[in-house]
């Protein structure tokens, strides 16, 4: 012990605590609950057992069960249609701010940190404000859309299940857009100023400027956000649980709040964890592409 204490003193062992102390932060906070969700996916677990560590090990039983109700790959297919249309759409409007941006103006830095505003908001406050803007009687929405006259009548976009699980989609693309703008913006400030000039010197336009230069040196760091809003989007509960709760009849329904249902609504905590594992994978998939391409980004 006195050693160690002289250790640290010293600034020898201070490496150790930088590293130590996080360590052990993730494995308490987040590697325990994870193994834990794990081992319970496996397991028949009910309120009586939760708390008990020596519960009947049923294999994947829960498994088998999870996928053979039929909500399972409705669901399935809400969850899809939720990250590609939710990642399409903060992509592209993300790239959008951030070219329009890339050209300095007066008042850009003004502008741009209020676009930062709806990342910086928790996402029941942005649940929220969309529930209020997407209201089927005094929405916004449905106000602006009848003076363009694109609407005769009320839409009731919570509540409809055609409308339903886009309602959140819209929400979560408005939620993530600056985060892909911000990052876009960064990887755009990399690229040499001298390319673009000599590009323009041998005649090519700005389409052609875009498709050969900014693209291509920008490969890495969209893989990298790309990655990212996997991630990002798979962790998504608040937008649900505050615009439309699943329903109506599961139109909206996605895996993440199907998980928080089967466990604490329904008490189903061995499908519950079976789903979180599922997505836990796909994480983790993610994951190992967003370290690959952050690594490429370095070497390059």
């Amino acid at each position: 012990m006195r050693r160690l204490y002289s250790s640290l003193v010293d600034g020898r062992g201070f490496d150790l605590c930088l590293i130590g102390v996080p360590l052990a932060f993730l494995i308490v906070l987040s590697g325990i609950p994870l193994v834990y969700n794990v081992v319970m996916s496996f397991q028949a677990v009910d309120m009586f057992s939760l708390g008990s560590f020596i519960r009947p090990w049923v294999g994947f039983d829960n498994y088998r069960q999870l996928i053979a109700q039929p909500e399972f790959w409705p669901i399935m297919g809400h969850t899809a249609t939720f990250l590609v249309a939710s990642i399409a759409g903060q992509f592209l409007l993300g790239f959008a701010l951030a070219l329009f941006f890339w050209t300095n103006f007066p008042g850009a830095s003004w502008l741009r940190g209020l676009f930062l505003v709806s990342w910086v908001m928790p996402g029941l406050v942005v649940g929220a404000v969309w529930n209020w803007l997407l209201s089927g009687d005094f929405g916004v929405f449905n106000f602006v859309l009848r003076e363009l006259h694109i609407i005769s009548g009320n839409v009731f976009w919570r509540s409809d299940p055609a409308f339903a699980l886009w309602s959140v989609i819209i929400a979560n693309i408005w939620l993530g857009m600056s985060f892909n703008m911000i990052l876009l913006s960064v990887g755009l400030s990399s690229i040499p100023a001298d390319l673009y000039e000599a590009a323009e010197l041998d005649g090519a336009g700005a389409l052609t400027r875009f498709w050969t230069i900014t693209l291509p040196m920008m490969r890495s760091t969209i893989g990298a956000l790309i990655s990212l809003g996997l991630i990002f989007t798979l962790q998504q509960f608040d937008l649900f649980a505050a615009i439309t709760s699943g329903g109506p009849n599961n139109a909206s329904n996605v895996a993440q709040y199907w998980a928080w249902d089967l466990s604490f609504k329904q008490y189903d905590f061995a499908k519950g964890a079976a789903i979180s594992v599922i997505m836990i994978a796909v994480v983790m998939v993610a994951s190992v592409y967003y370290v690959r391409s952050t690594r490429h980004e370095v070497r390059g």
